[in-house]
C-alpha cells in the first residue's frame, strides 16, 4: 500500500447518524492522498460496523479502531496506527466546502517547514458553525473570530489540528488524565513550542452541541472548566463527570444544578485552599480580559456584515498595547478575583431562580 500523503484521525463516540457525511466530504477533497483512521471509544449505536462498510466503498483508505472511552487515548492510538508523515486530528461533525482545503493546508505547511528549516509548525482551519437557523448570530460570530485567533485558549478541536508526525511526537501526544480538553491542551503546547498556524479554507463545524444545551449555559461552564484546568484541579472533573457528556446524550443543560455542585466543592477546601483557587482565578480572568474589548470590536464588525476574521479590532489593540499592562500586578488580579466571586455567585442566584 502506497503511503498516504496525509493521515486524518478522528475520534468516535456513538456517531453513526453523521459517519457518511464525513467519508463524503473527505472523497471531495482534491489533490491530495488521504487515509481514515476512525478510533471508536466503545459506540453502542453500530457506528464501528458502519465505519467499516463506509470503509470498503471509500476512495481513500480507512481503518477502524476499537479503544478505551477517552478522547485522548483515542487520538493517540489513532496517530499510532496511522503511516502518513502529516497527521491531521479532526471532528466526526466537521466538514469542508472547498475542495482543496486539504491541498491549501498541506501547501501551506510544507511551506513554512521548508522556508523555516524547522518541523515544529502546526495549524487550523478557519472555524464557521453549521448551526439551526439561518439568521445571523453575534454570539456565533464572535467565536468564529475568536477561533481565528493566535492566543491562548482560542484553539479547540473544532478547527482541526495539522502537523508533522515527528512534531507530534516532541510535543508529547494527546493527554489522557482527564475526561475533556486534550485537544486544547495539546494546541496550548503547540502554540508554546512552535510556530501556529491559520490555514487559508474553512472547516465547517456543527454547532448541535451549543443548539442543544443552550450557547449561554455551554459557555459559562466552558469558562469555568478552562478555569480550573489552568489551576490543574483535577478533582473538579473527576467528580462532575456531566461537564460534557456524548454528543449522543446531549441535551439542556442543567446549570443551575452544576453551579451549586461547583460552589459546594470549593466550600469543602480548607479555607487556604479557597482563598489561593480564588486567586488564581483572579489571574486567569485578568489575563483573559481582552475578550471584553474584542467583542466589542466584533459587535461593531458584525454590524457592518464583515465576514469573521476580518475587520480592525482598534479596542484589542489598545488594550493589548496599554490597558493590560495597568492590570498586570496584584491588586489587577485581586479586584478581578473579587468581581469573578461576585458574578459566580450571581449568576448561579440567578440560575436557581430561572428553575
Amino acid at each position: 500500500m502506497s503511503i498516504p500523503e496525509l493521515s486524518i484521525i478522528v475520534p468516535i463516540l456513538n456517531e453513526g447518524k453523521i459517519l457518511p457525511a464525513l467519508f463524503r466530504t473527505l472523497s471531495e477533497q482534491e489533490g491530495v492522498t488521504v487515509e481514515l483512521i476512525v478510533s471508536d471509544g466503545g459506540s453502542r449505536d453500530g457506528c464501528v460496523e458502519l465505519a467499516r462498510r463506509l470503509g470498503e466503498k471509500a476512495t481513500f483508505s480507512v481503518t477502524v479502531l476499537e479503544t478505551e472511552q477517552g478522547r485522548g487515548r483515542q487520538l493517540n492510538s489513532g496517530a499510532c496506527a496511522s503511516r502518513g508523515a502529516t497527521l491531521l486530528f479532526m471532528h466526526a461533525d466537521s466538514r469542508f466546502r472547498d475542495r482543496q482545503a486539504l491541498r491549501s493546508a498541506l501547501d501551506l505547511l510544507n511551506r513554512e517547514i521548508t522556508s523555516g528549516g524547522d518541523e515544529r509548525v502546526a495549524g487550523h482551519f478557519s472555524l464557521r458553525f453549521d448551526r439551526n437557523g439561518a439568521s445571523p448570530s453575534l454570539p456565533y460570530y464572535f467565536y468564529e473570530c475568536k477561533a481565528r485567533l493566535n492566543r491562548r485558549d482560542c484553539s479547540h478541536g473544532d478547527q482541526g489540528i495539522m502537523l508533522r508526525r515527528t512534531h507530534f511526537a516532541e510535543a508529547g501526544f494527546f493527554g489522557e488524565s482527564l475526561p475533556m480538553l486534550s485537544e486544547t491542551r495539546f494546541t496550548g503546547k503547540l502554540r508554546e513550542g512552535g510556530k501556529w498556524l491559520l490555514f487559508p479554507a474553512e472547516i465547517i463545524t456543527s454547532a448541535r452541541r451549543f443548539d442543544s444545551e443552550g450557547l449561554y449555559a455551554r459557555q459559562v461552564l466552558n469558562a469555568i472548566i478552562m478555569n480550573f484546568a489552568s489551576q490543574g484541579w483535577e478533582t473538579f472533573f473527576h467528580e462532575l463527570p456531566a461537564l460534557y457528556v456524548g454528543n449522543d446524550r446531549i441535551g439542556r443543560l442543567p446549570l443551575a444544578p452544576m453551579l451549586n455542585k461547583i460552589n459546594r466543592m470549593i466550600g469543602d477546601l480548607p479555607l487556604m485552599r479557597r482563598i489561593a483557587l480564588w486567586h488564581a482565578t483572579g489571574d486567569y480572568v485578568r489575563s483573559h480580559a481582552w475578550q471584553i474589548p474584542f467583542f466589542l470590536d466584533i459587535q461593531r464588525n458584525f454590524r457592518r456584515c464583515i465576514p469573521p476574521g476580518e475587520g480592525n479590532t482598534p479596542l484589542l489593540d489598545f488594550h493589548d498595547s496599554y490597558l493590560d499592562r495597568l492590570t498586570d500586578h496584584p491588586p489587577g488580579r485581586l479586584t478581578a478575583a473579587i468581581l469573578t466571586w461576585i458574578w459566580f455567585h450571581l449568576t448561579r442566584m440567578h440560575q436557581k431562580i430561572k428553575r
